[in-house]
């Protein structure tokens, strides 16, 4: 379910991009705005941003082979590191040159309607746009904040698209004041303004989701609350002695492994524990669907001082 949401949220943001990108571009053709320019460079970089998160998740479905045992589910943190990277080149430096520039040749506003008009369409689309990621972010995002939510989010492509989508939005507005003021005051040094406002969001959101996507692309493991819910599974079971210590790591958006050392007793028998290590799989794949890479190792558990150093040291170490 989240990935049909966030693959409708790009669809949307794309459609509404691409109409929005050729309007920006007619307006500052005939009106001269370097704000509407800035405007039309950021629609196209959010442009290419939907259609690389699209391509990243049709190549995270690829199957798993000997190079990649694991799969590919990381590639679409991969194309949304990418989508900030161009955020940041495209949409924000181009805007802040193009506002440096202006604000050093300023001139009126020729046919000063028009962009006031486009602008006008442009924020209702774009709206439509939020209106969607929003909805398809409320699926998953559960009780946490907005600001959670983009900063725990496993689908990069729903925090990508709010991002965007915000910032877009705050784009406009700064560039409705900025022609606006413009027209009002023939000055303009409002509309450069408007234009080095826009480069400086543009700038900030891409930073945003480069630090996140990073975070992402160096590895994380489950949630607290997924987590917290695969030790109460683990330690539930009445043939578990103790959990030694457990490790977890997204493979991908929607593929959580789980790696734990268990203690159970030395007079168990091999099948016996066998059989207790199918059933904790099972419960954990119930209660944390995402988790479907599964290693549980069984050990026996020694006290401190007891056994050889080194067990007794990750045991130490792994009791709560």
């Amino acid at each position: 379910m989240s990935t049909e949401g966030g693959t409708r949220a790009v669809i949307a943001a794309l459609l509404a991009n691409t109409g929005i990108a050729i309007t920006k571009f007619v307006a500052f053709a005939f009106s001269g705005s370097s704000a509407m320019l800035a405007e039309g460079v950021h629609s196209v970089a959010d442009s290419g941003n939907q259609l690389l998160l699209l391509l990243g998740g049709r190549q995270s479905r690829r199957r798993a082979d000997k190079e990649h045992p694991f799969g590919y589910g990381r590639e679409r943190y991969v194309y949304a590191f990418v989508v900030a990277i161009i955020l940041f080149s495209v949409g924000g430096v181009f805007s802040i040159y193009e506002g440096i520039e202006k604000l050093q040749h300023p001139h009126p506003l020729e046919v000063p309607w028009l962009p006031i008009l486009v602008l006008s369409i442009a924020i209702v689309l774009e709206s439509f746009s939020l209106r969607t990621a929003v909805r398809e972010s409320n699926r998953t995002r559960g009780r946490q904040s907005w600001v959670q939510f983009v900063r725990r989010a496993k689908q990069p492509e729903l925090p990508v698209v709010l991002l965007e989508d915000v910032a877009a939005l705050l784009g406009l507005t700064f560039a409705f004041i900025g022609v606006g003021l413009t027209i009002l005051t023939g000055d303009g040094t409002w509309d450069a303004i408007g234009t080095l406002a826009i480069g400086a969001l543009l700038v900030a959101v891409a930073i945003i989701l480069g630090i996140e996507t990073k975070s992402l692309l160096v590895g994380e493991g489950a949630n607290p609350e997924d987590d917290t819910r695969i030790r109460e599974v683990i330690n539930s079971d009445s043939r578990v002695e103790s959990l030694i210590h457990m490790k977890t790591l997204y493979l991908g958006p929607d593929e959580l492994m789980v790696a734990a050392k268990i203690a159970f007793s030395p007079k168990d028998r091999l099948s016996d524990v066998a059989h207790a290590i199918d059933d904790l799989e099972t419960a954990i794949r119930s209660a944390v669907p995402v988790a479907r890479v599964i290693y549980l190792e069984p050990d026996v558990y020694h006290a401190p001082g007891e056994g050889n150093p080194s067990t007794d040291a990750i045991v130490i170490k792994g009791i709560d």
